[in-house]
């Protein structure tokens, strides 16, 4: 008796691992799919270029990342981020691109 309840209680352990496993696995598929609409959301926006922006998400909440042109690009790629379902929080860690001149160097500091 006692051996069958030990091998009752294995197979449910085996059973409750595969049903973490396999949650993990939808939810990572899910966390994928909100990446990907995030993404599709910033590329087809005609506001802003978003192209160094980088869009991460675990467990529904995105983390965007990368350099944007103004503030206001900024807060509106958080906005076309929250658009998508699925999506729990947005974490905005988005920079501001200071300005830089045509050759790619700094602005000259104004004289004080």
């Amino acid at each position: 008796m006692r051996g069958f309840l030990l091998a009752l209680w294995l197979v449910g352990g085996l059973a409750a691992c595969q049903g973490t496993q396999s949650n993990a696995a939808v939810q990572t598929m899910h966390d994928a799919s909100v990446t990907a609409a995030v993404q599709k959301n910033l590329t087809a926006d005609r506001r802003a270029n978003f192209a160094r922006v980088d869009v991460d998400t675990e467990q529904g909440i995105v983390r965007l990342s990368g350099t944007v042109q103004t503030s206001e690009h900024r807060i509106r790629a958080e906005e076309l981020a929250k658009q998508v379902s699925g999506v729990r929080r947005v974490d905005n860690h988005l920079q501001v691109q200071t300005a830089q001149r045509h050759n790619g160097k700094e602005p000259d500091k104004q004289p004080d």
